[in-house]
C-alpha cells in the first residue's frame, strides 16, 4: 500500500520546474521587456528524442498492462493499439519490436482497485426504532473466483469479508447512525495480483450496541420494534445485525465502473435488502517505466496526449481534410488506459486536455472551436474548486488515512507546504496557458487580412470561431483569478486591429513601390495603394465587421476607414503638391484616376453615428483643381477622335432589321455616354465650380453633335459620288437621317444623364434665378433645333424624290378609259405607294417615317384637291378619286403602324372627302342629299320670322295611304302691296323620282290672310318603301297668289316621311298630333349641290331640278324679312 509520503516523493521535478518559474518571474521585474514585442513564436509541438522515447515506454506500457473490460467504443485488441502507437511516434519496425521487448522485460505495476462507496438506499431497518447504524467492510480475496455468472446464484455466506479477507486487507467504512439511506462517499485503495482470480468483497452491517431494555422500550413504536426486541434478548450480547453483501469479480469490470448493486440477503427471510452505490477504477501503482519515475504522471498524460493529438491533425492534414476535434478509436482508447492506470482525476484530464489543445492550436493547423469544449471543463472543474490546496489535500489524506499512515504535526506541515507548490505549479501553468493563447490570437487577429484570406471559403468561419473562443476564455472564472491584470478583450482587440491595419498599409505601399522613380511612376503607385485600401474595406464592411461587432461590438469598419483614411490622405496631399499646376495630358489622366478612387473611398465613410469628427479626406476636391481644365479638354479631344474615326469607319448601312441606324450612331451614342460618365464620376463639390463644368461639358457635347452631322453628311456624299444607283443613294440618305435622330435622342437625355435637377437645388443659392434655365437649355435646345432642321432636310429630300411619282399616278388615274373598274384603276397608285413605303419603312426608323408619311399625306392630298377641281363635271373620274382617297387614308394609317387618325383627317382631308362624294355621286343621290340637307335645315330652325304651317299627318298600312291634314298657316310675309298676301298651299311628295306618279296637291287660296286656316285633307296612295328612304319628304310650299303675274314664294317646310305615324310600325296610328313647322327659304349663296347638277347639262331631270330649285332661290331672294315686332 502506497503512503502519501511515497506519492509525493514522485514529484521532485515538477516543484524544480516550479522553483525556475519563481526565480524567472523575479529576473522579469529586474530587466523589464521592451514595450514592443517581436512576433510571438508559437511554442514547439516536438518533443526531443529522448522525451520521445521515454513516453513511447510508458505508451506501451500502458496497452501491455490493460486491466478490465474494454469500453463500448473502444479498441479491445493490443495489436491495434501498438500499431497505432507506433504510426503515432513515427517508430521503424525494428526500433518498434527492440521498444517492445524492454517494456515486456519491465516488472509489473502494482495493480489496485479504487472503489468509492458512495451510498446506499432501501436497506432493512435492524434497530427498535426501525431504522439501522450501517457501515461497511470491504476487500479483495485473492485465488477465488466468484461461482456463477451472478452474485445471487452463489452459496450465501454470512461473514464474507470477515471470514475469508485477512483483517489487515479489510477495510472498513465510518457508521452512519439511525438511517436507511446512508451517505458514505469514502474512497479505498485495494491491492490484488491477479484480476482472473481475485472477487471484491462488501457486506453491510449494521452497528448494535449494548442498551438497557428500558432504552429500547422507550424507543419502541410499533409491534414489529416489540419482535425486534425478543429477537435480539435471544442473540449474544453486541452482536451486528448482517444487511447484505455484494461480491464481484474483478475481471468483469471495466476500467471505470459507476453502478448501483443489488445488495444479496443470507437467508430468504429478506430477499430486497436494499442497493448499494459503488464506484470502481483498476489503477497501477509504481509503474516500473521511466517516465513513471522520474515525471508527475499528470505530465506524462499531457505529453502523450499532445503527441497523439499532432498526430491525429497531420493526419487529417495529409488527408486534405480538417480536424472536428474528434479523437480516433485508437488514441481515445489509449489516452482513456492511460488516465485510469495512473488514476488523474477529472480536473487534470481536463486540464491536459487543454494545454494539449491550446498549445498545439499555436503550431497547427486545426480549428480553433476544437478548444471549446476543454474551455468548458476547465471552467467546471475551476468552479467546482477542484484545484484547491484543501482540495487536493483533503483527497489525499483521506488516502493516506485509508493506508494507514499516521503522520505527526511536522510531516503534516510539510504536506502542506508541498501541495502549496503544486497548486502554485499548476495555476501557473494554467495562467501561462492562457496568456499564451491570447497573445497568439491577438497576433492572429493583428494579422486576420492574412491570416484569414477571403480567396479561402471558411476564413470568416475560422476567424469567428477564434473570436469565440478568445471571449469564452476570458468570461473564465479561472481566467479572471490567475491573469486579474489582463485588459479587456475588446480593448486587446481594438488595440491589435489598429495596429494590423497600419502594419498593412506598410506592407501595402512597399509592394507598391516603383521599380523606377518618377512622378508618374508615383501618381501610379498610389493609385494602387488607394484601390487596395478602397478593397479592404469593401471586405471589412461585407464580412469582418458583422464577426467582430457580433462577438465583441468592434466595429472594425469604422477604425479601419478612420486610421486607412488619415494615411491615404497624407500622401494624396504631398504628391498632389509635388505634381503642381503645370498638369501634363499624362498626369491629368493619372490625377483623374486618383480623384475617382478617392471619391469611391469617401463614399465608404461610416455612417454619422459611427464616427466622430472631420475626417483628413474631408474637402480633398481642392487639391485637383488644377486638373480640372486639362480633364475637360482631355474628354472633349478623346470624344471627338472618337466621333472621327467612326464616320471614317461608317459604311452607312443600318445594323439590322430592328435598328435603322449605322455603326457610327452606336459609336456617338456610346462616347457620348461615356462624356456623361466622366461627368457623374467627376460630381464637382462645389457647386458654382460644379455648374461651370456641366456648362463646359454641354457646350462639348453640342458641338460635337454638329460636327458629327457635318462628318455624316459629307461621308454620304463620299460614298454616293460613285453610286449610279439611284436607290443605294436613298438608302444612304435614310441612314443619315436615321443617325441624326439617333443622336437628337441621345442630345434630348443630357438634363437626366447630367442631372440638372440635382445641380438646380445645389446653385440655387449661388446663381442667379433663371441663370441655369438660360445657360443649360438654351445650349441644349440650340442643339437640338439645329438637329431638327438636319433631319427635316433630309426628310425633306426623300419626300420630294417620292412626291413626283405620287402626282403622276393620281394624273393617270382619271385618264384611264370608261371601262374600267375604279378598283383597278387605282392598282398602280397602291402598288406604287406599297413599294416605295415599305422600303422607306424598312430603312427609316419610326419618328422619321412618320415625318415623311405626314409630308407625303399632304403633298397627295394637295394634289388629289387640284385633279378633282378639274374633273368637278365628271361622276367617274370624281368616283375613282373618292376611292382611291378611300384607300390612301388606308395606306397611310397602316393598322395603326403609320400616321394616327388625328393626323389624316386634317380639314383639307375632311373637304376634299366632302366634294368627292358629292362628285361621284349620281343625279338622284345629289337631289336625294339635297333634300336630306333641307330636313336637316328644318329641324335646326327655329325662328318664324317667315311664319309657320300647321299639318297633321299619318299612314295608313292597310290602305297604303298617307293622309295630310293642312291645319292652317299663320304669321306670313305680306308680299302684296296692299300690306296682305293671298296664300295657298302647294303640296309635293319629294324627291320626284321616288314619286313620279304622283301629282303636286293644291289648297283654295285664302284672300288676304296672313293667318289663312286651311283645315283641308290630301290623300297620297303611296307604298310605305320610298317612304322610309332618307330624304323622302312633304314639301310644303307656300305661295302668295298673284293674278297678272308668277305666284310669289312665301316659304318653304319640309315634314320627313320617315317620322311620320304609322310609318316606323305595323300598327295603325292612333290620335295624330298636330306638327308645327317655319317655313324657310333656300341658301343664299347657292347650294354645292345645285352647283353639281348643273355641271351635268347632258342629265335633263338634273337640268329640270336645278331651274326649279334656282327659280325658288330667285323668289326668296326678291323678298326682304319682315322686320321683328
Amino acid at each position: 500500500m502506497a503512503t502519501l509520503l511515497s506519492h509525493l516523493q514522485q514529484r521532485p521535478p515538477l516543484l524544480r520546474q516550479a522553483i525556475k518559474i519563481r526565480r524567472r518571474r523575479v529576473r522579469d521585474l529586474q530587466d523589464p521587456l521592451p514595450q514592443t514585442a517581436p512576433e510571438i513564436q508559437p511554442p514547439s509541438h516536438h518533443f526531443s528524442p529522448e522525451q520521445r522515447a521515454l513516453l513511447y515506454e510508458d505508451a506501451l506500457y500502458t496497452v501491455l498492462h490493460r486491466l478490465g473490460q474494454p469500453e463500448p467504443n473502444h479498441v479491445t485488441e493490443a495489436s491495434e493499439l501498438l500499431r497505432y502507437l507506433q504510426e503515432a511516434f513515427h517508430v521503424e519496425p525494428e526500433e518498434h519490436q527492440q521498444a517492445l521487448q524492454r517494456v515486456r522485460e519491465l516488472e509489473k505495476p502494482v495493480f489496485c482497485l479504487k472503489a468509492t462507496v458512495k451510498q446506499a438506499k432501501g436497506i432493512l431497518g435492524k434497530d427498535v426504532s426501525g431504522f439501522s447504524d450501517p457501515y461497511c467492510l470491504l476487500g479483495i480475496e485473492q485465488g477465488v473466483g466468484v461461482l456463477g455468472g451472478s452474485p445471487g446464484s452463489r452459496h450465501r455466506q454470512k461473514a464474507v469479508v470477515r471470514h475469508t479477507i485477512p483483517e489487515e486487507q479489510t477495510h472498513r467504512t465510518q457508521v452512519i447512525t439511525q438511517t436507511l439511506n446512508p451517505v458514505w462517499d469514502e474512497t479505498f485503495i485495494l491491492e490484488f495480483e491477479d484480476i482472473t482470480s481475485a472477487s471484491f468483497h462488501l457486506d453491510m452491517w449494521d452497528l448494535d450496541t449494548v442498551e438497557s431494555v428500558r432504552q429500547k422500550l422507550g424507543e419502541l413504536t410499533d409491534l414489529h420494534g416489540l419482535r425486534r426486541i425478543f429477537k435480539e434478548a435471544r442473540k449474544d450480547k453486541g452482536q451486528d445485525d448482517f444487511l447484505g453483501n455484494v461480491v464481484l469479480r474483478l475481471q468483469d469490470l471495466h476500467c471505470r465502473e459507476d453502478q448501483w448493486y443489488p445488495l444479496e440477503p443470507r437467508t430468504e427471510t429478506y430477499p430486497d435488502r436494499g442497493q448499494c452505490h459503488l464506484q470502481f477504477q483498476l489503477i497501477h501503482k509504481r509503474r516500473a517505466t521511466s517516465a513513471s519515475r522520474s515525471q508527475p504522471s499528470y505530465t506524462v498524460h499531457l505529453h502523450l496526449l499532445q503527441q497523439l493529438v499532432s498526430h491525429e491533425v497531420t493526419q487529417h492534414q495529409a488527408g486534405s481534410t480538417s480536424w472536428d476535434g474528434s479523437l480516433s478509436p485508437q488514441a481515445a482508447t489509449i489516452l482513456f488506459l492511460h488516465a485510469t492506470q495512473k488514476d488523474l482525476s477529472d480536473f487534470h484530464q481536463s486540464m491536459a486536455q487543454w494545454l494539449a489543445y491550446s498549445r498545439l492550436y499555436q503550431s497547427l493547423e486545426f480549428p480553433s472551436s476544437c478548444l471549446l469544449h476543454p474551455i468548458t471543463s476547465i471552467e467546471y472543474q475551476w468552479i467546482q474548486g477542484r484545484l484547491k490546496a484543501e482540495q487536493v489535500g483533503m483527497q489525499w489524506s483521506r488516502g493516506a488515512g485509508q493506508a494507514g499512515l499516521r503522520e505527526g504535526a511536522g510531516e503534516q506541515q510539510k504536506l502542506s507546504r508541498l501541495l502549496k507548490h503544486l497548486l502554485a505549479l499548476q495555476q501557473e501553468e494554467l495562467a501561462a496557458s492562457f496568456s499564451s493563447l491570447l497573445a497568439y490570437g491577438l497576433s492572429l487577429i493583428r494579422r486576420f487580412r492574412s491570416v484569414f484570406p477571403l480567396s479561402v471559403s471558411d476564413s470568416p468561419a475560422r476567424l469567428q470561431s477564434l473570436l469565440r473562443v478568445l471571449v469564452q476564455m476570458c468570461k473564465m472564472k479561472a481566467f479572471g483569478e490567475l491573469c486579474p491584470n489582463t485588459a479587456p478583450l475588446p480593448q486587446l482587440v481594438t488595440e491589435a486591429l489598429q495596429t494590423g491595419t497600419t502594419e498593412w498599409f506598410h506592407l501595402k505601399q512597399q509592394h507598391h513601390q516603383p521599380m523606377v522613380q518618377g512622378i508618374l511612376e508615383a501618381g501610379k503607385a498610389l493609385l494602387g495603394l488607394v484601390q487596395d485600401v478602397i478593397g479592404d474595406l469593401h471586405q471589412c464592411q461585407r464580412t469582418w465587421d458583422k464577426i467582430f461587432h457580433n462577438t465583441l461590438k468592434i466595429h472594425l469598419f469604422s477604425m479601419a476607414f478612420r486610421e486607412l483614411q488619415w494615411l491615404v490622405a497624407k500622401r494624396v496631399q504631398d504628391h498632389t503638391t509635388a505634381v503642381g499646376d503645370a498638369v501634363s495630358p499624362e498626369m491629368g489622366e493619372s490625377l483623374f484616376q486618383l480623384y475617382i478612387s478617392l471619391k469611391e473611398l469617401c463614399q465608404l465613410r461610416p455612417s454619422s453615428s459611427e464616427r466622430d469628427g472631420v475626417l483628413t479626406l474631408d474637402n480633398f476636391h481642392r487639391w485637383f483643381q488644377p486638373a480640372i481644365p486639362s480633364w475637360l479638354q482631355k474628354t472633349y479631344n478623346v470624344a471627338l477622335a472618337r466621333v472621327q474615326r467612326a464616320v471614317q469607319m461608317d459604311e452607312l448601312v443600318p445594323l439590322g432589321e430592328l435598328t435603322k441606324h449605322s455603326t457610327s450612331a452606336v459609336d456617338l451614342s456610346t462616347c457620348f455616354a461615356q462624356i456623361s460618365h466622366t461627368a457623374r464620376q467627376l460630381d464637382w463639390p462645389d457647386p458654382e465650380e460644379a455648374f461651370m463644368i456641366t456648362v463646359k461639358f454641354v457646350e462639348d457635347t453640342c458641338r460635337l453633335a454638329l460636327v458629327y452631322c457635318s462628318l455624316i453628311k459629307a461621308r454620304a456624299r463620299e460614298l454616293s459620288s460613285g453610286q449610279k444607283d439611284q436607290g443605294q443613294a436613298a438608302n444612304m440618305l435614310c441612314v443619315v437621317v436615321n443617325d441624326m435622330e439617333q443622336l437628337r435622342l441621345v442630345i434630348g437625355k443630357l438634363p437626366t444623364q447630367l442631372a440638372w435637377e440635382a445641380l438646380e437645388q445645389r446653385v440655387g443659392a449661388v446663381l442667379e434665378q433663371g441663370q441655369l434655365q438660360n445657360t443649360l437649355h438654351a445650349q441644349l435646345q440650340s442643339a437640338l433645333a439645329g438637329l431638327g432642321h438636319e433631319i427635316r432636310t433630309g426628310v425633306r429630300t426623300l419626300a420630294e424624290q417620292l412626291e413626283v411619282g405620287i402626282a403622276k399616278h393620281i394624273q393617270k388615274l382619271v385618264g384611264v378609259r370608261e371601262s374600267v373598274l375604279p378598283e383597278d384603276a387605282i392598282l398602280p397608285l397602291m402598288k406604287f405607294l406599297e413599294v416605295e413605303l415599305c422600303y422607306m419603312n424598312t430603312n427609316l426608323v419610326q419618328e422619321n417615317f412618320s415625318s415623311l408619311l405626314t409630308l407625303l399625306w399632304t403633298h397627295t392630298l394637295t394634289v388629289l384637291v387640284e385633279v378633282a377641281a378639274s374633273q368637278r363635271s365628271s361622276t367617274l373620274a370624281s368616283n375613282r378619286l373618292k376611292i382611291a382617297l378611300q384607300n390612301l387614308e388606308i395606306c397611310f394609317h397602316a393598322e395603326g403602324c403609320g400616321l394616327p387618325p388625328e393626323a389624316l383627317h386634317t380639314a383639307t382631308f375632311q373637304a376634299l372627302q366632302s366634294d368627292l362624294e358629292l362628285q361621284a355621286a349620281s343625279s338622284r343621290e345629289l337631289i336625294r342629299k339635297y333634300f336630306c340637307s333641307r330636313i336637316q335645315q328644318q329641324a335646326e330652325t327655329t325662328s318664324e320670322e317667315l311664319g309657320a304651317v300647321t299639318v297633321k299627318a299619318c299612314y295608313r298600312a292597310s290602305e297604303q295611304k298617307l293622309r295630310v291634314e293642312l291645319l292652317s298657316a299663320s304669321s306670313l310675309l305680306p308680299l302684296d302691296s296692299n300690306g296682305s298676301s293671298d296664300p295657298f298651299v302647294q303640296l309635293t311628295l319629294e324627291p320626284r323620282h321616288e314619286f313620279p306618279e304622283l301629282a303636286a296637291r293644291e289648297t283654295q287660296k285664302h284672300k288676304k290672310d296672313l293667318h289663312p286656316l286651311f283645315d283641308e285633307t290630301f290623300e297620297f296612295l303611296v307604298p310605305a318603301e320610298p317612304c322610309r328612304k332618307a330624304g323622302a319628304c312633304l314639301l310644303l310650299t307656300v305661295l302668295d297668289h298673284d293674278t297678272l303675274g308668277a305666284d310669289d314664294l312665301e316659304g318653304e317646310a319640309f315634314l320627313p316621311l320617315c317620322e311620320v305615324p304609322g310609318l316606323s310600325g305595323s300598327e295603325e296610328p292612333g290620335d295624330v298630333p298636330q306638327t308645327r313647322l317655319p317655313l324657310t327659304y333656300p341658301a343664299p349663296n347657292g347650294d354645292p349641290i345645285l352647283q353639281l347638277l348643273a355641271g351635268r347639262k347632258g342629265d335633263r331631270e338634273a337640268q329640270v331640278f336645278v331651274r326649279l330649285r334656282r327659280h325658288r332661290a330667285k323668289q326668296a331672294s326678291q323678298h326682304a324679312l319682315r322686320p321683328a315686332p
